[in-house]
């Protein structure tokens, strides 16, 4: 390809670290690249809540305009970002191979434990997941919604609004501030949200076909493409975006088989809903539907109305 590949992505930290491992596997294919830069509703919008704000596409709207004039080529996204049902005219193209997926709790005080009730705590995370989830198995914890980039809130942790933030490993890990992790979360209990751990790779489906191929060839990690096309066909039966408290982990078990676990939990932590499949690779999506079903049949459904209710939706 003459022309470099333009690579769109947001401005903070770690999703400049991720626009340059793409464009670093862009180069061991052989193929010139150029970053470009571009600010998200999600980004400039830090005193409200995702779910307040509105869920669908507050970290890719703006990326996705300039997919659709032609400005770039690829955006590149935390995979755990994407809407379930991308808009007329765009897809994923790739994957790349996931870091570890599990949660982790930092704090600069090395005595931090969630499960130790001897000392009251405050919990930092933006997540209505991981918020639910310490309701549920960690009470005694005072839970506090905290939002902007990794490094605002561990600024924020450093100023006293919390004793230790919620995060996942893949961010931290990236970002180098693993000795700020004191607890690795188990991925039995706070099992992840859908694509958690890996990159995403968007284009405009008026992308050349062959431009397509050779970036795709370049960047997909293929075991971890099965594991996402299983969570994100749960998180689309769903109708579900990154602001409901819903989680999703697909696993492969040997060369061409996968293990998922999905479900959701009540924002009070109360209810827990979750279901394991197995199946082949090729079945990923079926698999992936088929949880979500079961976790709107068996209270799931009753969850998102309650709550859309308190949302005014």
């Amino acid at each position: 390809m003459a022309n470099p590949v333009r690579i769109g992505t947001r401005r903070s930290k770690l999703a400049l670290w991720q626009a340059h491992h793409v464009e670093d596997l862009l180069h061991q294919a052989g193929l010139a690249t150029e970053i470009v830069e571009i600010d998200t509703r999600g980004d400039q919008i830090l005193d409200v809540s995702i779910a307040k704000i509105g869920s669908k596409g507050v970290f890719t709207e703006e990326l996705e305009d300039q997919l659709r004039s032609g400005a770039i080529d690829i955006a590149v996204h935390s995979a755990k970002d994407m809407q379930s049902e991308l808009p007329a005219g765009f897809e994923i193209i790739a994957f790349t191979e996931r870091e570890q997926m599990h949660d982790v709790v930092v704090s600069r005080d090395r005595t931090v434990r969630l499960a130790n009730s001897s000392r009251p705590r405050v919990i930092g995370s933006s997540s209505v997941r991981r918020r639910a989830l310490l309701q549920a198995y960690y009470p005694h914890l005072q839970v506090i919604e905290m939002r902007g980039n990794l490094q605002t809130r561990i600024a924020k942790m450093d100023a006293g609004q919390c004793d230790a933030i919620l995060l996942a490993f893949a961010g931290v890990h990236r970002m180098h501030y693993d000795e700020l992790i004191v607890e690795h979360l188990p991925l039995d209990r706070f099992i992840p949200p859908v694509g958690q751990g890996s990159v995403a790779i968007e284009a405009a489906t008026s992308l050349s076909p062959e431009r397509r191929r050779i970036i795709r060839q370049a960047v997909n990690h293929a075991p971890t493409e099965a594991c996402l096309l299983a969570e994100r066909a749960f998180l689309k039966t769903l109708h579900g975006g990154c602001s409901i408290p819903a989680f999703c982990l697909a696993q492969r078990v040997g060369d061409d088989c996968l293990n998922v676990t999905g479900g959701m939990i009540s924002l009070d932590g109360q209810q827990i809903i979750k279901n394991s499949l197995s199946g082949s690779c090729p079945q990923a999506a079926q698999l992936g539907s088929r949880i979500a079903e079961l976790t709107l049949e068996q209270g799931g459904r009753a969850i998102l109305q309650q709550i859309r209710q308190q949302r005014g939706e």
